[in-house]
């Protein structure tokens, strides 16, 4: 499933650094790290009614990431808070709009690889478009990629970092399959997630997903685990295989770009659910709710 370039975005104003940008001028130094060596790092926010959901829980996690790659001269969370609502507003945006916050260690006063080149402090992004949920209703068909999903014993999936080349490499295999995105093993052969989300799947009324061990403990997530804790839903993290996955009941992704999405085929083994009820038409109920009703208002 490809995205579709939205007409809405065509004038959209950006902050970079400390102001906002028309879209054809929003731009970074060529000296930046994002661009000499992919040194940033980034969160994924969406609007729903007025409302920034997870805003504190996103920032939070901006900023330990941040720290976990020794930024310098990293803006206060009231700063990008604030950042985030100017950008909105001048977007006119309160509804059915996806943010791309991005933070760089920022520019260099010459190319290289050296932190101690960057002396100018962290340039922040807050890229808001009109984006409605990428993968829509009707599933994703997924296959195995061959890459494997970063380990702590290389580069620690808790940053939430920009350097997505394997993640990538992944999905280019998915392109190639004609299938929508690619399951990605960790370093033992289990499942760890898909290049872009969180993976989670139902047996026998009890509900699984991998430990956060080469993946990211994203914020949807730890939200439907919470929803399955406040429902009486069985739920475990454990080691899966790909057998187990294949014989699921039921697969989904989880991830702010697409919300709650099912997966109906793995390596061309459907995805069969003998149940007459299904769990994640449950807690997708109740994680709907929660986009309602938690988040940060918007002061405009």
């Amino acid at each position: 499933m490809q995205q579709q370039y939205n007409a809405q975005n065509d004038h959209l104003l950006i902050w970079v650094g400390n102001q906002l940008y028309p879209r054809a001028e929003a731009k970074v130094s060529v000296f930046d790290s994002s661009v000499q060596g992919g040194d940033a790092v980034w969160e994924g926010l969406r609007v729903y009614n007025g409302r920034i959901f997870a805003l504190d829980e996103h920032l939070n996690r901006l900023h330990e990431s941040a720290k976990a790659m020794l930024f310098e001269g990293v803006p206060s969370l009231e700063f990008i808070k604030n950042a985030i609502f100017e950008t909105l507003k001048a977007n006119q945006m309160r509804n059915q709009a996806h943010i791309r916050l991005t933070l760089t260690r920022g520019e260099k006063i010459t190319s290289g690889m050296d932190p101690r080149l960057n002396q100018k402090g962290c340039t922040l992004i807050v890229l808001a478009e009109w984006k409605q949920p990428v993968y829509g209703s009707a599933g994703v068909r997924l296959i195995t990629a061959s890459v494997r999903r970063n380990s702590p014993m290389n580069l620690d999936s808790k940053i939430h970092h920009n350097n997505l080349i394997n993640n990538i490499l992944a999905k280019i295999a998915a392109n190639i399959a004609n299938a929508d995105d690619a399951l990605m093993l960790d370093n033992y052969g289990f499942v760890s997630e898909t290049n872009a989300c969180n993976i989670f799947m139902v047996k026998n009324g009890t509900l699984y997903t991998p430990h956060a061990d080469a993946c990211l403990p994203g914020i949807t997530r730890k939200k439907v685990l919470a929803i399955a804790q406040q429902i009486g839903l069985p739920f475990a993290e454990k080691n899966i295989s790909l057998t187990e996955i294949y014989n699921a009941n039921e697969v989904f992704t989880t991830g702010t770009m697409g919300e709650l999405t099912k997966v109906w085929e793995i390596d061309g083994r459907k995805i069969e659910n003998p149940h007459t009820t299904s769990i994640l038409q449950l807690i997708q109920q109740h994680f709907t709710q929660l986009t309602q009703t938690e988040g940060e208002e918007l002061p405009f």
